[in-house]
């Protein structure tokens, strides 16, 4: 159904990295995902948008399997997702997370934070992982925190910090589960500008988010969510200037007058 516009503007026809066929949710009798079929190709970023409720999240925690489906299908890679144990923990390394309340480690250190999965999923060598991890927030710009631990840190930094920790495993794809809707305004825009610098870098991406702005400047493709469906898909552009279904025109005028 989606397959047709996975290519990305600049590289041509790309190879699919995370396909969703046919996937169902219920949470008892809440329909929560409706024969939802998604295709994200490599490098690609796609945002996904709706009002609360829509299954936007729920969608976004099944593809490292933090949620179960009930029908249908997940492949990430060309694999199907493993049901547990050794294989499901490799998963979760190949699939980053950011969960909007950052569920960093409070009893280690943001250093100790960053290094652990790689240790124990990776089975990386310490000093390598360390070396690793002080690469990382530097780059996200908290290499000076890294002795710290998250509650010494401000909520941009501690999400930031949670980023690194997902790009030390070294990922095939990172989502991101409405990564700054528990930040202080002031901090939105350091996390958004470390995913705008991923996203230019070429970083598969699934972003689950209220911002607006990151969606027109940093998405490849918007994916509009309402009542468990997929509404509309089109490129940033199509989607905000000329919406084609009601439900997303509601959505933006209510959306874009604040």
């Amino acid at each position: 159904m989606s397959e047709v516009s996975v290519t990305k503007d600049t590289a041509g026809a790309a190879e699919p990295l995370v396909v969703l066929d046919n996937v169902n949710k219920h949470f008892g009798a809440l329909h929560v995902l409706q024969d939802i079929d998604l295709t994200i190709a490599k490098g690609e970023v796609v945002v996904v948008i709706g009002p609360s409720g829509s299954g936007k999240s729920t969608l976004c925690r099944t593809i490292n399997r933090l949620e179960t489906i009930d029908s249908g299908s997940i492949t990430v890679d060309g694999k199907p997702l493993p049901a547990e144990g050794r294989q499901l923990a490799k998963l979760r390394a190949d699939v980053g997370m950011v969960f909007q309340s950052f569920n960093l480690f409070a009893h280690k250190t943001v250093l100790e934070n960053v290094t652990l999965g790689q240790i124990k999923v990776r089975r990386t060598p310490k000093a390598e992982a360390e070396k690793r991890a002080r690469e990382l927030l530097d780059r996200v710009g908290v290499g000076n925190q890294a002795d710290k631990y998250p509650a010494q840190l401000s909520g941009g930094q501690q999400q930031r910090v949670a980023i690194a920790r997902a790009l030390a495993m070294g990922p095939k794809v990172m989502l991101f589960d409405e990564p700054t809707s528990a930040l202080d305004p002031e901090m939105i825009n350091e996390v958004l500008e470390v995913m705008q610098q991923l996203a230019s870098e070429g970083m598969t991406m699934v972003v689950v988010t209220h911002e607006m702005g990151f969606a027109r400047s940093a998405a490849n493709r918007v994916v509009f969510m309402a009542d468990g469906r997929i509404v509309e898909e089109a490129t940033p552009d199509q989607f905000f200037s000329n919406p084609r279904s009601d439900r997303a025109k509601d959505f933006l005028s209510k959306i874009l007058q604040h």
